[in-house]
Order: structure tokens, then C-alpha cells, then sequence
């Protein structure tokens, strides 16, 4: 195992000198070729909120999915209250007291949200599904407490993601656990429904919940967590105790990427205010999500959309391509009518969009790195320009060389996708697009659940792209990120409320627009 760099105690030791909760001693894990976990020793306390961080495949999610018995460690001990245990199955560990939020959703997307959130429980079944006026108190209860106020008696299809994320944690929450890993919570929702779940876990700890909480956001992790462990290529490198002060973000980032980070800054490009726009909205609506939005985008600039959840960013992101259709207003692509009738048309005219929800609308899950990275330019990979036969080895040769920049850990051309971190699978959707040099790259949560140093070199490309010429729309919630951006516009309540450039670009100021 990897030298451990310890900080004001044992990665094992508790903070009020109990003996732990749960031990996971010496877990290996590998699928095929990657060693997903190397002797990883890490040790949870009851009434704890303990960290869990690093980069993108470094095991976090490994660890958390052997607790939860989908998968199996190769070898290791996992103890309850030092009772050696081996947990057979999902149903086992939820017996075992084990709740878990996983980092992708896994909602039936037919059932009703109150129906999601008592799935699993008595008198709930897939035959007979639980009518809403029917679910229990304990599960309006726990919808309220992670700040559910959308109706729960419609379908999961029909709400959006953070909304649909919302539904997940609370049905992570509707039992009572004595241990609930919370992988990437917060990656999905907006400021007030992050605070409020942290709040969530502060008074599950104080009623002597353990909580695993793993997020790439750390000044999260600095303000919940009372030890944080650090993992990097499937090992522990480090552990971090609160009772030394408070956690420098500084040292953790070395710990997870091995060097400084330097922060977000625009890139110093003006997008060519003197140039024609690339792309230009003119009064588009789709009620009730986008009322009456224009905006220009101009050849090299990245412009930022911020604003709160449900504030129309992603309806609008969709408008532009052609998921779709609009009620009115209209738009130009290099100065030439752009209206596309589906997906299909925008990506033939150089548009491209990587989604907020990776799994369910950026991946094919069973099929292969290749597959889902070339699928958007299979044409310009053909063998013989009349034929639709792909050549292998221009197919492969191009998988190698996204992986390679993009530093998609552990995948090869023949490497399914399903096998990938979070992140990596992001950077895959990333690579997609950009195999194809849209003129027109939009991007929403571009860096959801992805690491530091991972974020930095998404952030190359998305410039290098720029440069030569296209352009660039972020949507964040993290608006952190926003900073690199060279303009940024915000949105309230489907409208353009404000637009924000060179030195007028602050977190506060978007914040102040979001709410004034």
C-alpha cells in the first residue's frame, strides 16, 4: 500500500476515542486489468461524518459499493461493531442497517416519486404500487426534510434531474440506518437544496449515524467532515483529522492530485467582441421553462449561464439542440437561419451538447469506450467514404488519443463503459463532441463530479476548442466555475436577468442577480 501521510491522527483512530463502527481492512479489488482497490484500510465511527476524496477512479465508490454488496472485494475484512461480516447483496446490507446515495440514480422511472421513496419498504410492490394518498407519514416526513415541494403522485420521467436526485436521497434516507454513504449528494442540486442536506447530515451524526461523504466540492468537505481520508490510484495516501485545526484545501488538493491546482480565470480572450456572433438567440420561449431569451455568442468565447435550479438554463440548452422545439423566436448560425427539427440537424450543423445527466442521456452503458466516443463521428471514420464500414484502426486510433488527452483513467478502446468512474464516463460524453470540433460546443455541469486536476484538463480542451475558433457555453451550479468563463448572462424564472463581463464576473455578483 502507498505511504500514508498522516495529519493529527489515524485514519483508524476516533475523535472521542470509541471503537469504530465499521472497519473495511486490507479491501482489493480488481476488474480485469484495473486494480480498482489496493489494500485500503479506513475505519467509521458512529456520530461521524468522515470524508472520502480523490481523484476520479481512485476506489472511493468502490469501497461504498462493497458496503452496499453489489460488488465483491477480492480480498479483506469488512467488520460491524467488530463482528467480521460479508455482505451478500443490496437487500442484505439495507438489513445490516447500511443506506446508501449512489453517485448515478437508480429510480423506476414509471413509478411515482412517493412511490420511489418507498420502494423497498412493506406494502410497497412492483405488481401492486402503492397509491399516494396511501404512502406513509415517515415518507412525507423525510420528503420534507431534504426540501422536496414538487408533487411526488407524478412519474419520475416526468421531473427533472435535481429534482429526480432529491427523490433518491430520500429514499436513501426513509429507513433507519446507522451508517448512510452519501456519494456526490449535492453534484446535482442547487445551493439551498446542498445547504439543506448538509444540514440533513449534521443531525443524522448528532443522533449517532455514521455518514461516508464523498464529494469533489471540498470546501463541503471542510465544513462537514471531522476526518477526511485520501484516496489515489485505489489506495489511502492520506488522512486528515479536524482536532489539528481546520482542514487546509490547499493540502488536500496535493494529496489528491500531487501537485498545486492553480483557480479558474478567463482565459483573456474578448470572444471577438468587433466579429459576427457564431450563434444568436432572438426571443426564444418554450413556456413555461424559457420566456422570451436572447443572447449572442461570439467565435473563441466561453460565455457562462448561471442562475438557480429550475431557472431555465437546461430548457434553453436543449432549445438550442433541437431536443426541443420552440414556441417562438428564432436563431442564426454563422449568420444563416438555424432552426433544427431535432438532434440529428443541430449536430449535422455543428452543434453539440453534453447533458447534465451523463448516464441516461450522454452514454450507451453496455457498450465499449469506443463505441460511445466515435459514435458521433463514425462518418469521418469510414474505410472508404461510400461505405458505412468504420475503419478499425482509425476508429481505435482516435479513442487512443481522447483517452490519452482528456487522461481517461484505465480505459482502453475495448474498455465498457459501465467500468468507468463517474468522471471518466464525463470525459468520455466530453470526448465525444469533441472528436467532432463543433462550431458550437454547449456544456451543462460540465465538470459534475469530476476531481480537481481532472476539471483542469476538461478545461484545456474546452479552450483549446475556443481557440481554434468555436464557441463555448457553460451551465453551472458551481459558480466557481463560471470564473474562467469570459462573459457570463444569468437567468431567473426563464428570463435573462443580467449579463456580466471582464471584471464584473463574481460569484457575488451572480448570487446578487439570482435573488434580487
Amino acid at each position: 500500500m502507498s505511504h500514508v501521510h498522516q495529519v493529527a491522527g489515524s485514519a483508524g483512530d476516533s475523535p472521542a476515542g470509541s471503537p469504530p463502527l465499521i472497519e473495511a481492512e486490507n479491501m482489493t479489488k480488481s476488474f480485469g486489468s484495473i486494480h480498482a482497490l489496493r489494500g485500503v484500510t479506513v475505519a467509521l465511527h458512529a456520530g461521524e461524518i468522515h470524508g472520502l476524496v480523490g481523484a476520479n477512479g481512485a476506489g472511493k465508490s468502490t469501497l461504498i459499493k462493497m458496503m452496499a454488496g453489489i460488488v465483491h472485494p477480492d480480498s479483506g475484512t469488512l467488520r460491524l461493531r467488530g463482528e467480521e461480516i460479508h455482505v451478500r447483496d443490496p437487500h442484505h446490507a439495507a438489513d445490516l442497517g447500511f443506506g446508501f446515495i449512489h453517485q448515478e440514480l437508480s429510480l423506476v422511472e414509471r413509478f411515482t416519486g412517493a412511490q420511489n421513496i418507498e420502494l423497498g419498504n412493506r406494502r410497497i410492490g412492483a405488481l401492486r404500487p402503492a397509491r399516494f394518498d396511501r404512502i406513509s407519514r415517515a415518507a412525507r416526513d423525510v420528503a420534507d426534510r431534504v426540501g422536496i415541494s414538487f408533487r411526488l403522485d407524478r412519474p419520475v420521467s416526468e421531473l427533472t434531474v435535481h429534482q429526480k436526485w432529491l427523490v433518491s436521497i430520500a429514499r436513501a434516507l426513509r429507513r433507519n440506518h446507522n451508517l448512510i454513504a452519501m456519494d456526490e449528494p449535492t453534484a446535482a442540486l442547487g445551493h439551498e437544496e446542498a445547504e439543506n442536506l448538509m444540514g440533513v447530515a449534521r443531525a443524522l451524526a448528532s443522533d449517532g449515524v455514521a455518514i461516508i461523504y464523498v464529494s469533489h466540492r471540498l470546501d463541503e468537505i471542510s465544513a462537514l467532515c471531522q476526518r477526511v481520508t485520501v484516496f489515489k490510484d485505489g489506495a489511502v495516501v492520506a488522512a486528515f483529522d479536524r482536532r489539528s485545526g481546520p482542514f487546509d484545501q490547499r493540502e488536500l488538493i496535493r494529496a489528491i492530485v500531487g501537485h498545486d491546482v492553480a483557480p479558474l480565470t478567463p482565459s483573456g480572450s474578448d470572444g471577438g467582441s468587433d466579429a459576427r456572433p457564431i450563434l444568436a438567440v432572438r426571443g426564444v420561449q418554450r413556456l413555461p421553462a424559457v420566456r422570451g431569451v436572447d443572447l449572442e455568442l461570439r467565435p473563441g468565447e466561453l460565455l457562462g449561464i448561471a442562475g438557480l435550479v429550475g431557472s431555465g438554463r437546461s430548457e434553453l440548452a436543449r432549445l438550442i439542440f433541437g431536443a426541443d422545439g420552440m414556441d417562438e423566436g428564432s436563431m442564426e448560425l454563422e449568420q444563416a437561419e438555424y432552426r433544427p427539427k431535432g438532434v440529428p440537424e443541430a449536430v449535422a450543423a455543428g452543434v453539440a451538447y453534453v447533458p447534465e445527466e451523463r448516464r441516461s442521456q450522454g452514454l450507451f452503458m453496455a457498450r465499449t469506450t469506443e463505441f460511445n466516443m466515435n459514435i458521433g463521428s463514425w462518418k469521418r471514420l469510414r474505410a472508404l467514404p461510400p461505405l458505412p464500414i468504420t475503419s478499425r484502426r482509425r476508429s481505435r486510433r482516435q479513442v487512443d488519443y481522447l483517452c490519452a488527452a482528456l487522461r481517461v483513467k484505465s480505459a482502453r478502446w475495448d474498455t465498457p463503459v459501465w467500468q468507468l468512474s463517474g468522471g471518466n464516463q464525463q470525459k468520455v460524453v466530453m470526448g465525444k463532441w469533441l472528436a467532432l470540433e463543433p462550431k458550437v460546443l454547449i456544456l451543462d455541469e460540465p465538470t459534475r463530479g469530476v476531481d480537481v486536476g481532472a476539471r483542469e484538463e476538461i478545461y484545456g480542451r474546452i479552450r483549446e476548442l475556443a481557440g481554434r475558433g468555436a464557441g463555448v457555453i457553460i451551465i453551472s451550479s458551481e459558480f466557481e466555475e463560471l470564473l474562467a468563463c469570459d462573459r457570463v448572462i444569468v437567468m431567473r424564472e426563464g428570463r435573462v436577468v443580467g449579463e456580466l463581463v471582464e471584471s464584473g464576473v463574481s460569484v457575488h455578483a451572480m448570487l446578487h442577480l439570482c435573488y434580487e
